[in-house]
């Protein structure tokens, strides 16, 4: 019965003098096509045959007012506001606003330096990995070499996007770089606030050993917005995607900064869907 009646419809609208119709008729046909996957079409399809048969152009305008609505429907859900507590544990921004000087994070604040002199690498990556694996940040020991590529990258690329899986998708969150530390922030935030956006992750590298060939990261995040899988998930695709070593995501880096109206969201999607970490 639900698809005679369906059927019945289109045949009488394609029989129906009508002088002018406003949408195409593809669209008409996938305005249709909606119709019948509403639960409730059965229900009033009687009614519906009767008002297209009756009048033609009130059908249409009805169907028209029903499309408006469901387009802006999808809007406002798109730029729905962030109404997330953020923590203050890690403050808006305050360096990335035009012409504010950058500050840069010193090791000797938070590392004593002098213990580790006459250590070597493979000694000081186990003392700094050990001290915080207990701690609510993420941590890691990256070669000179490769945070050489890591740099030049993160100056020719200061903003990026990676998405962040979800239990309803994916979320959209927005990497700026300045120096040596990389500031995340979820992209609705940030589109809200602008600069003074609150940051859901910061990745501090300490460069001050370099002359042992490490250079040590940390990146503090905030609770309310991430938990710790999450942020190790968004400092990998930042390493993924900043060392050089996979031309295709470096194409996708060049092409959000040099040419945004080719870049694809959905391409990073599929990127993360096909990662495999080594």
């Amino acid at each position: 019965m639900f698809t005679k009646s369906f059927h019945k419809i289109k045949q009488q609208i394609n029989c129906s003098n009508i002088r002018r119709i406003t949408m195409s008729s593809r669209h008409f046909e996938k305005v249709l096509e909606d119709l019948q996957g509403n639960p409730y079409y059965e229900k009033y399809s009687a009614r519906i045959a009767a008002l297209q048969k009756t009048s033609p152009e009130k059908f249409l305008q009805r169907v028209e007012q029903q499309q408006n609505t469901k387009e802006k429907e999808k809007k406002t859900k798109f730029a729905s506001v962030d109404t997330r507590q953020f923590s203050s544990s890690l403050n808006p921004k305050e360096s990335l606003k035009d012409n504010a000087p950058v500050k840069e994070n010193k090791l000797e604040d938070i590392f004593k330096i002098d213990l580790v002199k006459d250590k070597d690498s493979v000694e000081i990556q186990t003392i700094w990995e050990e001290y915080y694996k207990r701690k609510e940040v993420i941590s890691a020991t990256i070669p000179k070499e490769v945070y050489t590529q890591l740099q030049m990258n993160m100056k020719k690329f200061p903003t990026f996007l990676f998405p962040l899986p979800r239990s309803q998708g994916y979320e959209f969150i927005m990497c700026q770089n300045f120096g040596h530390t990389v500031h995340f922030t979820p992209l609705l935030a940030y589109q809200v606030h602008k600069e003074n956006a609150p940051e859901c992750l910061t990745v501090i590298h300490y460069t001050e050993l370099a002359d042992k060939g490490i250079i040590l990261m940390k990146g503090e995040y905030d609770k309310n917005v991430l938990n710790g899988k999450e942020a190790q998930c968004l400092a990998n695709q930042f390493q993924i995607y900043y060392n050089g070593n996979d031309q295709n995501k470096l194409e996708m880096l060049e092409k959000f900064t040099k040419r945004p109206d080719d870049f694809k969201h959905m391409e990073l999607i599929s990127e993360l869907e096909n990662i495999t970490l080594t």
